[in-house]
């Protein structure tokens, strides 16, 4: 592999990345950070941003972790080096990174892609693409939840109870609270809807799934490669594009069809759940190739703000909530209700413009971003990372 074709792998992959990221970002803002889901006021522009990005810019994510893995092992065998335990330790030192950001926004994803992301060790052993597919093919088929709508339908008592994650004793202190109140909320109770609706929603399942795409991807050279599977990308474009298309003009009616039937309203939203995963997997997978392929035409130009937000994502990903936490909840402005879908869509996009400036001006004297070095640094023990590009130093 030529020094160019190694760059441009990474690009394309940092462009992903930073698409995801600003994608993810503009739902957090129509959310309001969660507070949204107290009063939902539904309408064009956050109906829009949700179709587009809610489920689909998470799972972006979730597939170049799994591609990020696969590099830093695969880097390390070629020194001869076995990289498991230390990319424990890195999984160990970023769950607590996410655990310091949830404090802030307990909407916080960190944690849970760096506590699945010890699977990964053991998926990195089976040596057959065939099977790691097969596998990654039954994680996103959401077994459990097909398991759940049949259950459910056949009265079962374990599928037919209430949904845990509609519980959340900590939306009163994100409303009304004071700044020690959400972060002692944050630190426990606050925690438990996100992680229940991870796992009853069918989330874990898919990011499992898509970590294991990931890796086959890593393996096949494919990012690195993207000419040689320009046939392959088309036509998983267009088989992505229509499966969206049909999920998402039928699903509605597919589930209200099944309600008809009396299965139960346990049922039916399992099966809500289990059409929403199918269609976020279909929109995402478009999302990634089509970004692939623009990556791949004369107007490369275009995704190339995305690269420093790529590269600095959890620095970024951190300072948003630093930043817009505290003008939506009650401790700081309290704008969660004062804003239209409009007002937050704009600050959302003058924010994403900034922090495309931003990066890019940051890149120009540093190498990596601040918790970027940091985490690098706990990885190894070692302060000794280069922090400051070299040029830049010796100016």
């Amino acid at each position: 592999m030529t020094e160019m074709a190694a760059n441009r792998r990474l690009e394309v992959v940092d462009v992903l990345r930073g698409f995801a990221l600003s994608g993810l970002f503009l739902v957090h803002m129509i959310e309001s950070y969660e507070l949204y889901w107290n009063k939902p006021d539904h309408g064009p522009i956050g109906d829009t941003v949700y179709l587009l990005f809610m489920g689909k810019s998470f799972s972006l994510l979730a597939l170049c972790f799994g591609f990020s893995f696969y590099i830093l092992m695969e880097r390390a065998a070629r020194r001869g080096v076995d990289f498991t335990a230390r990319f424990a330790w890195r999984l160990t030192v970023l769950f607590a990174i996410g655990f310091l950001h949830a404090l802030i926004y307990r909407g916080d994803i960190i944690q849970l892609l760096s506590a699945m992301g010890f699977l990964l060790l053991l998926f990195h052993r089976i040596k057959s693409n065939r099977v790691l597919i097969a596998i990654a093919i039954a994680f996103i088929a959401q077994p459990v939840l097909i398991l759940e709508v049949f259950a459910a339908a056949s009265g079962s008592e374990w599928a037919n109870h209430s949904p845990l994650h509609y519980q959340d004793p900590a939306m009163r202190y994100y409303l009304f609270g004071d700044i020690g109140e959400v972060l002692r909320a944050n630190l426990w109770e606050g925690q438990w809807p996100k992680w229940w609706f991870m796992v009853e929603a069918g989330r874990m399942m898919q990011i499992m799934g898509l970590y294991i795409t990931g890796m086959v991807l890593g393996r096949i050279g494919f990012f690195e490669r993207l000419g040689d599977f320009a046939r392959g990308r088309a036509i998983g474009l267009a088989v992505a594009l229509v499966a969206a298309g049909v999920l998402w003009w039928w699903r509605e009616d597919v589930v209200l069809w099944y309600d008809k039937f009396g299965n139960g309203e346990a049922s039916t939203r399992q099966l809500r759940y289990l059409l929403g995963s199918w269609f976020e997997l279909a929109g995402m997978s478009s999302w990634a190739l089509i970004l692939c392929a623009v990556y791949q035409s004369a107007a490369r130009g275009i995704l190339r703000p995305f690269v420093p937000m790529g590269r600095l994502t959890l620095t970024l990903y951190i300072a948003q909530s630093i930043v817009f936490v505290p003008v939506f909840y009650h401790f700081g402005l309290g704008l969660w209700d004062d804003w239209s879908q409009a007002t937050r869509l704009g600050v959302g996009l003058a924010a994403v413009a900034g922090q495309m400036g931003f990066a890019a001006l940051w890149l120009r004297a540093f190498q990596y971003g601040p918790i970027e070095w940091a985490w690098r640094a706990l990885t190894y023990w070692s302060w000794d990372v280069p922090f400051r590009r070299p040029a830049a130093a010796a100016q």
